[in-house]
C-alpha cells in the first residue's frame, strides 16, 4: 500500500477517535469522561478533524504529483471523505447542535451521484469530479471546524466570562452561516451533476 493510500486509511482510522471525544459512553463509571466529552472535548476531536481533513488534500497531492494514482485510491478517497463528513454531522445532530435536515441532505445527494456514477461505470464513461463538488466539499469542512470550535469553547470552565463569552456567540453565527452555505452548496452541485449526466439515466438503446 502507498503513501497516499495510507494517509487515506489514517482518515478512516481517525472517525472512531473523533466520535470518542464528541459522544458520551453509556455507563456511570464512564461520568468523569463523559464530563470531559460534554465539555472541552470537542477541542479534542476538532484537532482530529482538522488532521483528518488535512490527509484529505495531502494524499491526492502525492498521489497525482508522483504519479501515484490507484484503483484501491480511487476507490477509498471518496469513501472515507464521505465518512469523515456525515459522521461528524451526525455525532452533530446527537448532541443537538444542527438539524437532522443537513446530514439528510447530504446522503441524498451523494446516494444521488454515487447511482449516476455506478450506471456510468457500467457503460465505460468515467465521470470527472465537477469544481462544484470541490466548492462543497471545502464548505462543509469550514462549516464543521467552525462548529466544533464553538463546541469546544462552549464548554470550557468559566465559557460565559472573558475572551470565550465575546468569541462563542460570533462562532455560532460564522458557523451557522457556514453551514447554510454547505447546504446550499450540496444542493447545487448535485443537481448540477444530474443535468450534466441526465444521459446515463437513459435506456443506453439510442
Amino acid at each position: 500500500m502507498n503513501l497516499p493510500n495510507r494517509l487515506t486509511l489514517l482518515r478512516i482510522l481517525i472517525l472512531p477517535l473523533i466520535l470518542l471525544f464528541m459522544l458520551p459512553l453509556p455507563g456511570d463509571v464512564f461520568a468523569g469522561w463523559n464530563a470531559f466529552v460534554t465539555g472541552p472535548g470537542p477541542l479534542v476531536a476538532l484537532l482530529l478533524f482538522a488532521l483528518a481533513s488535512l490527509t484529505d488534500w495531502l494524499d491526492g497531492h502525492i498521489a497525482r504529483s508522483r504519479g501515484l494514482v490507484t484503483k484501491l485510491g480511487a476507490f477509498l478517497d471518496p469513501i472515507a471523505d464521505k465518512m469523515l463528513v456525515l459522521t461528524v454531522f451526525i455525532v452533530l445532530v446527537e448532541r443537538g447542535r444542527i438539524s437532522s435536515i443537513v446530514p439528510i441532505v447530504v446522503l441524498l445527494r451523494e446516494f444521488g451521484v454515487s447511482g449516476i456514477r455506478m450506471l456510468a461505470a457500467e457503460r465505460g464513461i468515467v465521470i470527472a469530479a465537477g469544481w462544484l463538488g470541490k466548492v462543497k466539499t471545502v464548505t462543509q469542512l469550514i462549516a464543521l471546524h467552525l462548529i466544533l470550535l464553538e463546541c469546544g469553547l462552549a464548554g470550557l470552565p468559566g465559557a460565559g466570562t472573558g475572551v470565550p463569552a465575546t468569541l462563542i456567540p460570533i462562532l455560532t453565527w460564522l458557523g451557522n452561516l457556514a453551514l447554510l452555505v454547505s447546504v446550499v452548496m450540496t444542493i447545487w452541485s448535485g443537481l448540477d451533476y444530474f443535468v450534466k449526466n441526465r444521459s446515463v439515466l437513459g435506456d443506453g438503446t439510442s
